[in-house]
């Protein structure tokens, strides 16, 4: 629960390094998160259409709450591995934007410092 609110508390920071752990462990509760929500929405009637794709009220406001949140994170990881935060554009390109952002994600950050910063690992004694 401490990477989430790390991440939270960082929530429009883009500049420094975030270690794999707050990256992942942010993702994993967001998603469970919107996935809550998204039962909630369904078993409350809570739920909209537009052009056929049906959306839930309290998941879409918790996507737009978190989206700030999750560019930063984002952007923080790769800079962790030595790429820019520009990187995430990446995901606009279907299924291989992914996996080049997947395999980033899950490199190790760069040891000692690097242009966007010190080793968060060295800073948290992670």
């Amino acid at each position: 629960m401490q990477w989430f609110t790390l991440a939270l508390r960082r929530y429009a920071v883009f500049s420094g390094r975030s270690q794999r752990a707050e990256f992942w462990f942010f993702m994993l509760l967001s998603t469970l998160i919107q996935v809550a929500l998204m039962v909630l929405d369904d078993a409350m009637g809570w739920v909209f259409h537009v052009d056929g794709i049906e959306n839930g009220v309290s998941s879409t406001i918790a996507l737009l709450a978190l989206l700030l949140p999750t560019l930063s994170v984002g952007a923080r990881r790769l800079h962790d591995i030595g790429k820019s935060g520009w990187w995430q554009l990446l995901i606009l390109l279907p299924v291989v934007g992914f996996i080049i952002l997947l395999f980033f994600w899950v490199r190790d950050g760069q040891a000692g410092q690097n242009l966007y910063g010190n080793n968060p690992k060295l800073a948290s004694g992670y």
